[in-house]
């Protein structure tokens, strides 16, 4: 795929809130069919579009672009015939992948794998000048904004937060939608007493309602709708790492499915990206066709399908 169609998918995922890898070969050793520079984009699902080498080779950017996406971190992958026999500490590098590919016919791959993921979400309710406020201050720590109407609140499970901050109009509907979708942090800008009363009127389990944050906001004294915007950022902030607390790895998405070659044994991701080959009732997945082929043909005449 040309650069210039990969430019233009990349911002139509990044319009769609997609996670992706970019992935790029920065080295490569013959013999192989690809050189330095090329590049692709892994998707969630483990599709791959562009070239950083053959369906081996792919299998692998495949596992690690999927874990990658997972954890937020960047990896080197490296593909180096033989690796199976190097010792843990040339296996294990901060950052860096070395994997024996089992089918890789010649020489070393080093992939770049750096996950694209959409910047964690931020509704705000309300026109109020501490909206406003919020809105302004949360774009600058790098959170994706969503000014709405209190009624027209439409929360995900995967937004950061959901700010109420409209003086009496249509909170209560905002913040059950927030608590029922599970969005991490709901505030609600209000008085103590009003906040109270606001809680407690949710028609929702008192599990969720316990949950509202009122007054939304750190308790810093502070005053100005810039202060207090700030305040609300901070807490945001505060509880988002405490819920990170005791994980080695924060997930930035769902851990990938994998399963292992049966013929080879390399691991491979278990989507329908993958190759793959249905025989008596169970899905088995593959690294290349040549391993599939060979499973088909131990498997004989059997009732058996692939793609």
């Amino acid at each position: 795929m040309i650069e210039t169609q990969l430019a233009d998918h990349v911002q139509r995922l990044r319009d769609a809130r997609e996670p992706f890898v970019h992935a790029t070969v920065v080295r490569a050793a013959a013999p192989t069919s690809v050189r330095p520079g090329d590049c692709a984009l892994v998707l969630a699902d483990g599709t791959i579009e562009g070239f950083v080498g053959g369906v081996c080779a792919q299998a692998s950017v495949r596992l690690h672009a999927v874990r990658a996406m997972e954890t937020g971190e960047t990896i080197l992958l490296r593909l180096v015939p033989g690796a199976a026999s190097m010792g843990a500490d040339q296996l294990a590098q901060d950052g860096v992948v070395v994997v024996n590919n089992p089918c890789l016919s010649g020489g070393a791959l080093e992939i770049f794998l750096d996950p694209q993921l959409p910047a964690p979400r931020v509704v705000v309710a309300g026109d109020t000048p501490i909206a406003v406020a919020v809105a302004e201050v949360a774009r600058a720590a790098g959170f994706d904004v969503v000014r709405c109407e209190p009624g027209d609140v439409r929360p995900e499970s995967t937004d950061a937060a959901t700010i109420v901050a409209t003086h009496g109009t249509d909170e209560e509907i905002a913040l059950a939608r927030a608590l029922e979708a599970g969005v991490g942090y709901v505030g609600l800008v209000a008085s103590r007493r009003r906040g109270r009363a606001v809680r407690e009127a949710l028609d929702v389990p008192d599990a969720l309602r316990a949950l509202v944050h009122t007054p939304a906001g750190l308790d810093v004294g502070a005053r100005t709708p810039g202060e207090i915007a700030v305040s609300i950022l901070a807490e945001i902030v505060a509880e988002r790492t405490a819920g990170e607390a005791g994980h080695a790895a924060p997930r930035a998405e769902p851990a990938p499915e994998t399963a292992v070659d049966p013929v080879c044994g390399m691991e491979v991701v278990a989507s329908d990206a993958s190759i793959h080959l249905d025989a008596g009732g169970e899905r088995f997945y593959f690294c290349c066709e040549g391993c599939r082929a060979t499973y088909a043909e131990r498997q004989g005449a059997g009732d058996v399908a692939g793609s």
